[in-house]
């Protein structure tokens, strides 16, 4: 919880404030809603209705992925854990949807499980797995909207681990894309579990080893993540590509929902992805622990302080603006020791050639600077007032 409370913490100080930059025109996209994400940089590219209700389908078992993985990685389960196959998992296979194909004489690893759950998209996995880690798949639906509340996803619900169609089951674009985005960063030794292209369990048939994510086949850069189907939510599809870029790998997350078919979910998030890779550029800002300024500190030990960001900063600009961008930094001054690591004591704004807010971050000290003996405080604070 506190890793996700600092990485929260972290986006909403340094998020790109691009609304108020021009953005490129987005595609024609043939979707009820849809949101594009520049991982690299946190950033918003395109979205249309990205917080209307949605059916989620099997988008679902992104968050019933998430929680499977935190106990994982909580040494609550492990990999080679078995699990037994309950009668109600079993019976999934009675409600038309995906199947791993696992019977209760199967004692399945969570290992296999997950494959089976994320890759052939098995709701009979997904029940497995949720009695597995919380008991019963009620318990494990609470702990899916605990969870969702905890990463901001305001217009979420679960009603069930496998996504069919339920009163009062909704998501949206944009929770999707958090839950998804937060998946490949919180569990980025499961995540690649996603660019699985076939799997198949023991005794299933054969025409059901396919991920049915066909970007995997087509773009080389696609290494993830689901597909999602039922009649009422239309044809869904999460996708996440890295590409190469000068400053190094830039990684895209696209979600379109409610499209008219299984080739129509592919080509528009193919067609978002190529859009958001060619009229935008990744532009390097700063990089962490590395001075922007050095500016005197009073009252302190060392002279001077290294001032700069905590991280480093990547932002997404239109194509051509990357070298016209602008860095101001404002601090406090005068700076007075004792200063912390990470305290804050200034802003870096970035903008563009004609002064339109790109982004804002905090300017903090990238080393602590203690405070001096009486002398030099004492010193110093003559020096102060008469300046």
């Amino acid at each position: 919880m506190n890793k996700i409370r600092a990485w929260a913490a972290w986006l909403a100080l340094s998020v790109p404030l691009l609304a108020q930059a021009q953005a490129p025109q987005p595609p024609e996209v043939a979707a009820k809603s849809y949101i594009l994400l520049d991982l690299t940089s946190n950033q918003v590219l395109a979205e249309r209705e990205a917080d209307a209700p949605a059916d989620p389908a099997s988008l679902t078992k992104l968050m019933t992925a998430y929680v499977v993985f935190s106990a994982l990685k909580d040494k609550k389960i492990s990999e080679d854990q078995t699990l037994p196959v309950s009668v109600r998992a079993w019976a999934e296979r009675k409600g038309g949807g995906s199947l791993m194909f696992i019977e209760p004489r199967n004692t399945p690893k969570v290992s296999e499980l997950l494959r089976g759950m994320i890759v052939n998209s098995g709701n009979d996995a997904s029940v497995a797995l949720a009695e597995g880690v919380g008991g019963s798949v009620e318990t494990f639906v609470q702990m899916m909207n605990r969870q969702a509340q905890a990463l901001g996803m305001k217009n979420t619900v679960y009603k069930n681990v496998t996504g069919l169609t339920e009163p009062g089951h909704h998501s949206t674009a944009r929770d999707i894309a958090i839950v998804a985005s937060r998946i490949i960063k919180d569990f980025s030794e499961y995540y690649p579990i996603y660019s699985t292209r076939k799997y198949r369990y023991e005794g299933a048939p054969a025409s059901n080893e396919n991920n049915r994510n066909v970007l995997l086949q087509r773009d080389p850069t696609v290494d993830g993540m689901k597909t999602g189907y039922t009649e009422a939510a239309g044809y869904c599809l999460v996708a996440s590509a890295q590409r190469d870029f000068p400053n190094g790998k830039r990684r895209l997350l696209s979600v379109v929902l409610n499209t008219a078919s299984m080739e129509a979910r592919a080509n528009e998030s193919q067609k978002l992805l190529n859009w958001g890779y060619l009229a935008w550029d990744a532009v390097k800002l700063f990089e962490g622990d590395k001075p922007l300024a050095t500016p005197p500190v009073w009252k302190g030990k060392a002279n001077e302080a290294r001032l700069g960001a905590a991280q480093s900063v990547f932002v997404s600009v239109p194509k051509g603006e990357g070298t016209k961008l602008q860095t101001q930094i404002e601090r406090t001054d005068p700076l007075v020791a004792p200063l912390a690591k990470d305290q804050k004591v200034g802003t870096i704004k970035v903008s563009t050639s004609t002064g339109q807010a790109v982004a804002q971050v905090p300017l903090v000290v990238l080393e602590p600077v203690e405070e001096a003996g009486i002398l030099g405080r004492a010193w110093d604070a003559i020096r102060l007032w008469i300046k």
